[in-house]
C-alpha cells in the first residue's frame, strides 16, 4: 500500500479481498524526448518556442510540494526553449502555484527542482493571504472575485506545468488549477473552497463537465491568461506516461480523458475499503490525506467502514486547520457553519471533504506520524496496525463482509456498479 515514502506491506485474508489498481501503462522509452516534442507539437497554440519570440520576460508555474510533478524532467526543456527564443535568464520567474498551502523553501525548495535549477533561476512562492500582491481581475460570470498573483498576470509570456491526477472536487488536477487555486488569493477561495461549489453533487473526482469548480476555476484562468500549458500523466511508479502540451483547456482536457481511461475502475462496493492517500507527498498531512476517503467514497456500502493508512510526517495539517478540526464538536454543525461567512476558515474544505464521507461510512485509520489519542478528536478511529484494523472492521461488519484494497489510493476512480456488471 501507498504509504510514506517507502510504502508499507499489508496482509489480506486473500478470501474475500479484491485489489483495485489503475490500469497497467507503458511508460515513455524516451521522456525527456516527448516533453521536447509536446514543446514543439502542441494542442491548439504555436510550438512554445515561436510563442516566446519577442516577449520581454516569463513566468513558468510549477505545482508546490504536495504534487510530485517530475519538474526535474519537464522544466529543463521549457527553460532552454525560452532561453534560446532570446528571453534572458534573470527575467525567467519560477512561481510556485502553492494555493492556501504554505510555501516551500531551503531544502525542499532542492528537492522540488533539483539543485542545478535552484541555484541557476529565480524562484519564488505565491502568498494567498498577501492581498497587495494579487492583481483584482473583476468578478466572474457567476460573481466570484478573481484576485490572482500580480507577478503571473504582469508577465509577458505565462506558461503553467502540473500533474493531471483524479481530484476529489475538481475532477482532474492540473489545467487551470495551477491559476486557480494555485495562483488565487484567499478572497477568490473563500467562495471555491465554500459550500455552494463543494456541495454540488458533481464536485467529485472523474468529473470536468457540469462541474461548478472545474468550470468556475476555468473561467478564472481564462481571465487571468494562459500562453502555454504543460501537463504530465504518471504510472503507479510515477514514471511518465503521457505529456499534453498547448491550450489551457484543450490540452488538459485531451490529459484528462487519457489518465481517465486508466483510473476508471468499475466495482461492486463492499463493506469494507482500506485505502491510502497515495503516499509521499500527498500523505505527508491528515489535511492532504484526507483525498483517500473521499476518493474510496464510490467502493463502500452505505454504512460500510474505510480504513485509511497515511503516514502523516506533518501532523494533523496547518495550524488553522488543527484547530478548526480539534475545535469541531460536531461534523453536522460544522457543514451548517459552512454558510455562515463569518465562520470561514483557512483550509475549512477539508473538514467540508470529510464530512461527506461521514455521511456514508465511518473512518479508521492507521498513521505513524499522529498521536492515536489526536486522532480521536479528528473524527476518525484510530487502529494499533492495518491488519488490526482489518480484523476489527471484519469483527463489526460480520462474516460475509468484504474488503476493497485501494493502494494507490485517490490515484485511482472507482465506480460502483452491480455484481453481475463487475464480474
Amino acid at each position: 500500500m501507498r504509504y510514506g515514502r517507502q510504502g508499507l506491506e499489508v496482509e489480506f485474508p486473500d478470501d474475500r479481498t479484491t485489489v483495485v489498481r489503475m490500469k497497467p501503462s507503458r511508460p515513455l522509452p524516451d521522456p525527456q524526448g516527448a516533453v521536447w516534442d509536446a514543446l514543439q507539437h502542441p494542442i491548439g497554440t504555436p510550438s512554445l518556442s515561436r510563442l516566446a519570440q519577442g516577449r520581454r520576460d516569463a513566468c513558468v508555474v510549477i505545482s508546490d510540494i504536495t504534487r510530485p510533478v517530475p519538474n526535474r524532467l519537464i522544466l529543463p526543456p521549457i527553460l532552454q526553449t525560452l532561453e534560446e527564443a532570446g528571453i534572458p535568464r534573470e527575467r525567467i520567474l519560477i512561481l510556485i502555484a502553492t494555493g492556501i498551502h504554505r510555501p516551500n523553501e531551503g531544502e525542499e525548495l532542492i528537492e522540488l527542482v533539483g539543485e542545478e535549477i535552484a541555484s541557476q533561476y529565480r524562484i519564488e512562492n505565491h502568498y494567498s493571504g498577501d492581498l497587495s500582491s494579487h492583481k483584482d481581475l473583476g468578478p466572474t460570470s457567476k460573481g466570484t472575485p478573481v484576485l490572482i498573483d500580480a507577478r503571473y498576470c504582469e508577465a509577458d509570456l505565462k506558461i503553467t506545468t502540473a500533474l493531471i491526477e483524479p481530484h476529489l472536487m475538481a475532477g482532474y488536477s492540473g489545467g487551470r488549477k495551477a491559476i486557480c487555486p494555485g495562483l488565487a488569493s484567499i478572497e477568490t477561495m473563500k467562495i471555491m473552497h465554500g459550500p455552494g461549489i463543494l456541495e454540488h453533487p458533481r464536485s467529485a473526482p472523474g468529473i470536468l463537465d457540469g462541474n461548478p469548480f472545474h468550470e468556475e476555476a476555468l473561467e478564472i484562468a481564462r481571465m487571468a491568461g494562459c500562453d502555454f500549458c504543460l501537463n504530465v500523466a504518471l504510472d503507479d511508479q510515477r514514471r511518465l506516461i503521457g505529456v499534453f502540451a498547448g491550450e489551457i483547456d484543450l490540452a488538459h482536457r485531451a490529459g484528462c480523458a487519457f489518465v481517465g481511461e486508466r483510473v476508471t475502475v468499475p466495482v461492486e462496493p463492499a463493506e469494507i475499503v482500506v485505502t491510502t492517500s497515495a503516499g509521499y507527498p500527498l500523505d505527508r498531512s491528515f489535511y492532504q490525506a484526507i483525498k483517500g476517503p473521499v476518493g474510496a467514497l464510490e467502493a463502500v456500502r452505505p454504512g460500510g467502514s474505510i480504513l485509511l493508512l497515511a503516514e502523516c510526517c506533518e501532523g494533523v495539517g496547518s495550524p488553522p486547520f488543527e484547530k478548526l478540526v480539534r475545535e469541531t464538536p460536531s461534523l453536522e454543525q460544522f457543514v451548517q457553519d459552512l454558510y455562515r461567512p463569518e465562520k470561514f476558515v483557512v483550509d475549512q474544505w477539508q473538514l467540508e471533504e470529510l464530512a461527506k464521507v461521514a455521511r456514508k461510512a465511518s473512518v479508521y485509520m492507521y498513521s505513524e506520524g499522529i498521536d492515536p489519542e489526536v486522532m480521536k478528536e479528528l473524527f476518525v478511529t484510530p487502529v494499533e496496525s492495518p491488519e488490526a484494523g482489518i480484523q476489527q472492521l471484519l469483527e463489526l461488519h460480520g462474516p460475509d463482509a468484504r474488503i476493497i484494497a485501494i493502494p494507490e489510493g485517490p490515484y485511482v476512480i472507482p465506480v460502483a456498479v452491480e455484481a453481475e456488471q463487475s464480474a
